[in-house]
């Protein structure tokens, strides 16, 4: 049985300048969310292409970090939205934002200012490394 994409949203699709209004009804019908409505987002620096993060969004986050110019996120464990930066001044400037083909994970390529992580470090898979059996092509 093969698996069917997700409808690809184009990229004409017009944003309301508010940020808090709807996400367009295009993008909305592309996105595949989880239970609690969310779909993670994998946060990249956008000309190194550096792994930085990876974060939650539902509509309103990705409205938002789409008519803002800067991320915003959906906290799960205090269930509000939080904009990268606010606090930290570790900013996030949005360069582009892409759905993959499921629908189940955006793709937000950034300039990261300061460290993505809240420990401090610029990735958050910084000296996370596991010790792996590699695998070649021959």
């Amino acid at each position: 049985m093969s698996e069917q994409s997700a409808p690809s949203p184009s990229p004409a699709v017009e944003l309301s300048s508010d940020p808090a209004g709807p996400l367009p009804q295009e993008i909305a019908d592309a996105l595949k969310r989880d239970s609690a409505g969310l779909v993670a987002a994998i946060v990249q620096q956008y000309d190194t292409n550096e792994v930085l993060m990876l974060g939650w969004m539902d509509d309103e986050a990705l409205n938002r970090t789409m008519t803002t110019g800067r991320v915003t996120f959906y906290s799960r464990s205090r269930q509000e939205y939080w904009r990268k930066g606010d606090t930290s001044g570790h900013v996030q400037f949005v360069k582009s934002v892409a759905l993959d083909c499921d629908g189940d994970a955006l793709l937000i390529r950034v300039d990261q200012i300061g460290a993505a992580c809240h420990t401090g470090t610029r990735t958050c898979f910084d000296g996370r490394d596991f010790t792996v059996v590699t695998g070649h092509r021959d």
